[in-house]
């Protein structure tokens, strides 16, 4: 085995190009080292004085970078001085290649474990995404290494957007983590993107009702937020409010909406229905708790956005809630149609029943007729078009259903074309 390694060292010397046999013998003195063979120190001295030979100062630099590496990974303390001779070497270029040849040295002391090394060269790199990109990588391994102190001070350093937004949530999100909320608030104050602190605001929902802190914490979050500046503290306060809803934190959202303005609380209202449509109970909840007209608004959202969807059991009980706090018949005709698609038709019938608007008592219960003829219920379809009493709009009703009954028997489907042949009946008779 000792023969094949000196062979291998033999054929290494043949390589004409200087730089490829540098990091073919740093690399074969690598693995070497790996199966710890004594031979690995000639390698590695063969590999810098390959390097020494090297003319071209770009590949030159290029060497150093991958001999270093490989020394690096031996656990050399000569790749220390390695990496800063090619430290020195970039410093004589024009700034883009500097930069990029800097930029690859810190990212190869990055992976190599040496962080501290790697932000002493990254702060000499002058174009401000590159040294962005090379700061917030050594910000995430002090926060892997649990080194807040040298994340925060990388924090202080990174001046551009979205960086330093970005720096700032994951240095929050490790606060939140280790639960050091007072110091999660300081950082908070770092976030200059809207994105981010709308995706800081939801962490800190998430994180406060996984530690189960007391009602004051959050209030504490609520305040830091209305200090903000207008626009951005209403979209903060909104990300949090929905972050905390989501946690099920219902009756602390609706206490917070309560000390808002009207105009402050109705987009607020609107976005935390939208996202906890996706969680029957929430969303019923959450109505449960609205009273007036700012109840109706969100009833008429929340029917609009589920009937865009295919009808699920699973909201059943939330279009039984719609129906029974509405006090708006168009909202009632949605329910019914929703509630028709389920064939929950006895909730239907009641709801459909309390619309007095004969135009829209008979879009209502066309919802019903046309469920009905799709189950080839011919019965059920006419008793549902008899219900609406109006003469013009009963004898309408009736005309259509017993249309659609044979469109059905002519293998046409039924066609759920109500509410636009309703309209189009209506605006008829205004003209007429």
């Amino acid at each position: 085995m000792s023969d094949m390694y000196r062979e291998v060292l033999r054929l290494a010397g043949n390589i004409e190009d200087p730089y490829l046999r540098a990091v073919t013998y740093a690399r074969i003195g690598y693995y070497m080292h790996l199966a710890k063979n004594p031979l690995y120190g000639e390698a590695f001295s063969r590999a810098l004085s390959s390097v020494a030979r090297i003319e071209n100062p770009v590949l030159l630099v290029k060497a150093l970078l991958e001999v270093g590496t490989f020394f690096g990974k031996a656990g050399s303390k000569t790749a220390e001085k390695i990496f800063h001779q090619a430290y020195e070497s970039s410093l004589k270029f024009p700034t883009p290649l500097k930069d990029e040849l800097l930029e690859e040295l810190v990212l190869r002391l990055i992976d190599l474990g040496k962080a501290d090394e790697a932000l002493f060269y990254a702060t000499e790199i002058g174009d401000p995404v590159k040294k962005s990109d090379v700061l917030l990588k050594l910000l995430n391994v002090y926060l892997n290494e649990g080194k807040i102190r040298k994340a925060r001070v990388i924090l202080e350093s990174l001046d551009e957007e979205p960086w330093h937004s970005i720096a700032a949530f994951n240095l929050l999100k490790e606060h939140l983590r280790r639960e050091e909320f007072g110091s999660a608030i300081k950082v908070l104050s770092e976030l200059k993107s809207e994105y981010w602190l709308g995706e800081a605001m939801r962490a800190i929902a998430f994180h406060l009702k996984k530690a189960n802190v007391p009602e004051g914490t959050y209030e504490k979050f609520v305040d830091v937020a209305l200090q903000m500046a207008p626009r951005i503290s209403l979209e903060a306060l909104k990300s949090l409010l929905i972050g905390l809803a989501l946690q099920g934190e219902i009756k602390f959202v609706r206490e917070v909406l309560d000390k808002l303005s009207l105009e402050l609380k109705a987009p607020i209202l609107k976005s935390i229905a939208i996202s906890i449509l996706d969680r029957p109970n929430l969303l019923e909840k959450f109505m449960e708790s609205l009273t007036g007209e700012e109840l109706e608004d969100v009833l008429r959202l929340v029917i609009d956005s589920l009937l865009e969807r295919r009808a699920k059991e699973d909201y059943l009980d939330v279009v039984r809630v719609i129906g029974e706090k509405t006090r708006n018949e168009r909202t009632l005709v949605k329910v019914v149609r929703y509630l028709s698609k389920l064939h929950a038709y006895n909730d239907a019938w009641r709801f459909a029943s309390a619309i007095k608007d004969p135009y829209l008592r008979s879009l209502a219960f066309g919802s019903i007729a046309v469920e009905k003829l799709k189950e080839n219920d011919i019965d059920g379809a006419i008793d549902a078009s008899l219900e609406v009493k109006d003469p013009r709009w009963g004898s309408w009703l009736l005309s259509e259903i017993l249309a659609k009954i044979l469109e059905a028997q002519a293998g046409e489907g039924v066609r759920e074309d109500i509410e636009e042949r309703a309209e189009a009946q209506r605006k008829l008779w205004e003209g007429s």
